[in-house]
């Protein structure tokens, strides 16, 4: 048996079954979810050059915007091209280096995200419910160091978390039932006692997913008492409108990250960790552009200015 275990764990690749079992309608969702990706990556794209470019988008509440979509981009396409790959393959193969690196990225980015989004629904706290007191306490250096804080909490906590699982011997199957290296999927591969290391899922899962959402829902929660609060019904229906939808991502987003990673190993279910896995790697990034910002007046003013220059920049006469 010995032996056999440690031919096994030399084994240098995984390979990532994907949807490899849709054959019939893989091409479709091929389609679909490339389409989503594209839209995802052009709302991201634009949100970052419009908060870079208009003046008048240089607050910290688009500051925190534009990192947001900079952080989605890149965790996006840690994931993405893989699943797309894998609709048009029975499965693929990856080195346990890439594997790994695979691993450590989506969890740091989605840490640096969760955080991120904590922070944001902090500063929108600050500006409805102590708005004379806004530009005291949220300062450029607080945006500057709460964001150092969120990527480098993320990125430790993400390399701790994969080093732990990827020093487990991998000894009976190298097939990965997922279209990414997840951590369930990962674990669930090992044949040596996880307790420690599934302690280890469930104490950085609690720091990136539970305490962030918690504090979100307390900020929301004394955001919408703010709202009740206000005399013109136009004004509450507008403050609500917006609150839903922050609200409607957040408990999508932090919902289905919960049901995946905060459970023990016996609850593993690969068909239905990707399903769930399909909304948050797909359906909250692509909804943030539009929830957080291109609903926003400000936003679709700077949006006008903007098209507005390109359409007067080409009718203007070539220099001879």
């Amino acid at each position: 048996m010995a032996p056999l275990q440690k031919n096994h764990t030399l084994s240098s690749e995984f390979i990532i079954l994907g949807f490899g079992d849709l054959a019939e309608l893989q091409i479709f969702f091929f389609g679909l979810f490339l389409i989503m990706h594209l839209v995802t990556l052009a709302g991201h794209t634009t949100i970052v050059l419009i908060t870079l470019i208009d003046s008048c988008l240089q607050t910290p509440m688009y500051f925190f915007l534009r990192n947001l979509s900079t952080i989605e981009i890149c965790y996006i396409l840690v994931t993405v091209p893989n699943m797309l790959a894998s609709f048009l393959s029975r499965s693929q193969r990856m080195p346990m280096l890439g594997c790994a690196l695979q691993m450590h990225l989506f969890i740091a980015l989605g840490g640096a995200e969760c955080f991120l989004l904590a922070v944001m629904a902090y500063d929108r706290f600050v500006a409805i419910c102590k708005p004379l007191r806004y530009t005291l306490i949220i300062t450029r250096v607080l945006c500057l160091q709460t964001l150092a804080l969120a990527c480098v909490s993320g990125f430790a906590l993400s390399l701790t978390l994969t080093t732990l699982i990827f020093l487990l011997p991998f000894c009976q199957s190298h097939e990965i039932n997922h279209f990414f290296c997840d951590i369930p999927a990962v674990l669930f591969l090992a044949c040596s006692d996880t307790r420690a290391n599934e302690i280890a899922v469930f104490v950085v899962c609690t720091l990136i997913l539970l305490i962030p959402f918690l504090l979100i829902l307390l900020s929301y929660g004394f955001i919408i008492t703010a709202i009740l609060s206000i005399h013109s019904a136009q004004g509450r229906s507008k403050a609500f409108s917006t609150c839903a939808g922050h609200l409607l991502v957040s408990l999508l987003h932090y919902g289905c990250a919960i049901f995946i990673y905060i459970r023990p190993k016996s609850c593993y279910t690969p068909e239905q960790d990707k399903i769930v896995s399909l909304i948050y790697t797909n359906v909250t990034p692509m909804l943030y552009p539009m929830i957080y910002s291109l609903r926003n007046k400000e936003v679709k003013g700077a949006l006008r200015r903007l098209l507005g220059s390109y359409n007067q920049m080409r009718r203007q006469p070539k220099a001879r």
